[in-house]
């Protein structure tokens, strides 16, 4: 366990490896879970702000479940988290001419839309984040079958969790904290 500040984190956010392969995974973690991405309160108003400016990205089905359920839901588990179709693929996404399934929300990000990227929760999976007694844990919790390919990747090209998730892991804690855990990671090589 690494602990920095009141984050305790896995040691395998720095010994194990992984890649994303959107080519054998298709962009199956948007479409593959208990619910939709879960959501903090500030993602929540950010949602409803910007899903008028990107919902063009979106099928119409889609649209039509935002415009029912609302541009995020409740879920007795894991608190506010993005909708969903029937338990299945998030509201946020869709599919490319490739068959990847993809973020709309990130979408409308690189066309310079809207000035958010996508729920942080989505931007540090395979990281998961939950709180306890005033601390974060922080694991790394890659789907068994699902991210295969991203483990195999990662080990291929022998880029650890950390490293892969540094832009996220940036976002989320700050420059500082992501300094620290690459100088622990080192430490840990030894």
């Amino acid at each position: 366990m690494i602990a920095i500040e009141q984050v305790l984190l896995s040691d395998d956010i720095v010994t194990a490896q992984f890649v994303c392969d959107l080519e054998r995974c298709k962009g199956g973690c948007c479409v593959d879970g208990d619910c939709g991405a879960p959501l903090n309160e500030e993602e929540t108003h950010i949602l409803a702000e910007i899903y008028p400016k990107m919902k063009h990205y979106l099928p119409e089905e889609y649209i039509a479940e935002i415009e029912r359920q609302g541009t995020h839901v409740y879920d007795s588990e894991h608190g506010n988290v993005t909708p969903t179709i029937d338990g299945g693929i998030c509201v946020y996404a869709f599919t490319d001419t490739l068959g990847i399934v993809k973020c709309g929300i990130e979408q409308a990000y690189k066309d310079g839309v809207v000035d958010f990227k996508k729920p942080i929760s989505c931007h540090l999976f395979p990281i998961r984040i939950s709180e306890t007694e005033g601390y974060e844990m922080v694991n790394y919790e890659p789907r068994k079958t699902l991210c295969r390919p991203a483990c195999k990747l990662g080990k291929k090209l022998q880029v650890p969790v950390y490293k892969f998730l540094k832009e996220p892991l940036i976002r989320k804690y700050g420059t500082e904290f992501y300094d620290t855990l690459d100088a622990v990671a080192e430490k840990m090589k030894e």
